[in-house]
C-alpha cells in the first residue's frame, strides 16, 4: 500500500470533519513519514509520550501490527483540545480497528514511568535486557514541557525502561523561505510564555535540535541518527502559529503579563519581525509553510 493510501485509511480512524478531511490526512501523512526514519518493527511495544488526540498514536498502532502494543500517555485533561477534545478523539479511536492495540493513560510521563517496576526487579522480563518498551516516541510534544530540566528528568527515567528514544520536533530552521514566519512566530510565543508562572500554550519551552541532543546525551542516550524533513504544503501548523502570534489577544497578553519594559520590547519585536517576514511570502498568511522538522533516534 502506498504511503498516501495508508495515510488516507488511517486518518479516517480519527474524528474529523469530512469537509476538512485534508487537515487530518496531512497530519497523518506527516507521521507516516516520520516512521520511515524511525524504523519501528512490527510486534514492537511502543511508549508514546504526549499523545494528545492520537495523530501519531494511530500511525504507531498501525505500524506495530496485531501483535504489537502502544501505550499512549498524556497529562492533559480529557476535555482539553479543539476541535475535538482528547477524550472525544481517544474514545473514537478506541472504537475503531486499531483500538485494542492502544492503551491510553492520562498521567504525567514521570509519574507513569515511576510506577513501572525496575528492570532488575522483574522476574520475567518482557525483553532480554528487562526493558518494558522497544521504543519511546515523543513527536511534536517536547515544546509542551514546562522546562528543560523536566525534559532531562524524563529522558533519564526513560533510559531505564526503553531500548530506543525516538524524537520529532520543530527544528527552528526554515529551508523554504515561506516557512520563516513560522520560526519567528514560535520564538515570539515562547518569549511570552516563558514569562508566565503557568502556561497552557502549545509553545512553552522552545528547544532546538542541538539543545535536545545535549539533554538526551546528558541522560545517557547515544545519538544513532538524525535528519531534517522539510515541511509539506498540506500541514497548516505554520499558518496557525503565525495567526496566534499576530492576533490582538497576543499583544494584549504581552501588555498584561510582561511588566519589564525591556522584556516587553523584546517580545513585541519578535512579533513585529514575524509580521514583517510575511512581506516576502506569496499569499501572505495563507502562503506560510511549516518549518523543517528534526527527526532523531537515540539508543
Amino acid at each position: 500500500m502506498s504511503t498516501q493510501l495508508e495515510a488516507a485509511s488511517i486518518a479516517r480512524l480519527s474524528p474529523h470533519d469530512s469537509t476538512h478531511f485534508s487537515v487530518q490526512y496531512s497530519q497523518t501523512l506527516h507521521r507516516l513519514e516520520l516512521l520511515q526514519y524511525w524504523n519501528i518493527p512490527t510486534g514492537s511495544k511502543v511508549l508514546e509520550l504526549g499523545c494528545g488526540q492520537g495523530d501519531c498514536t494511530t500511525v504507531l498502532a498501525h505500524a506495530v501490527g496485531e501483535q504489537g502494543r502502544v501505550v499512549a500517555i498524556d497529562p492533559a485533561e480529557l476535555d482539553y483540545g479543539a476541535p475535538y477534545t482528547l477524550g472525544q478523539a481517544q474514545g473514537h479511536i478506541s472504537q475503531g480497528p486499531l483500538g485494542r492495540r492502544i492503551t491510553w493513560v492520562q498521567q504525567s510521563p514521570l509519574h507513569y514511568l515511576s510506577s513501572l517496576p525496575s528492570p532488575s526487579s522483574t522476574s520475567s522480563p518482557p525483553a532480554s535486557d528487562g526493558k518494558a518498551f522497544d521504543a519511546t516516541v515523543l513527536a511534536h510534544c517536547l515544546w509542551y514541557f514546562s522546562s528543560p530540566s523536566l525534559i532531562l528528568s524524563t529522558f533519564r527515567a526513560l533510559k531505564q525502561h526503553s531500548k530506543r528514544l525516538l524524537l520529532a520536533e520543530w527544528s527552528l530552521v526554515a529551508t523554504h523561505p515561506s516557512a520563516q514566519p513560522h520560526v519567528l512566530a514560535a520564538l515570539a510565543q515562547a518569549a511570552l510564555e516563558c514569562r508566565k508562572s503557568k502556561s497552557v500554550s502549545n509553545v512553552r519551552t522552545v528547544q532546538g535540535p542541538k539543545r535536545l541532543t545535549e539533554l538526551a546525551l546528558a541522560a545517557g542516550w547515544q545519538l544513532e541518527s538524525e535528519t531534517r524533513v522539510q515541511g509539506g504544503e498540506g500541514l497548516l501548523d505554520g499558518q496557525w502559529e503565525v495567526s496566534a502570534c499576530l492576533s490582538s489577544s497576543f499583544e494584549r497578553e504581552v501588555e498584561e503579563q510582561v511588566s519589564d519594559e525591556r522584556e516587553r520590547s523584546l517580545v513585541l519585536a519578535l512579533r513585529d519581525a514575524c509580521e514583517a517576514s510575511l512581506e516576502g511570502v506569496q499569499g501572505g498568511r495563507k502562503g506560510v509553510r511549516r518549518m523543517d522538522v528534526w527527526v532523531a533516534s537515540f539508543i
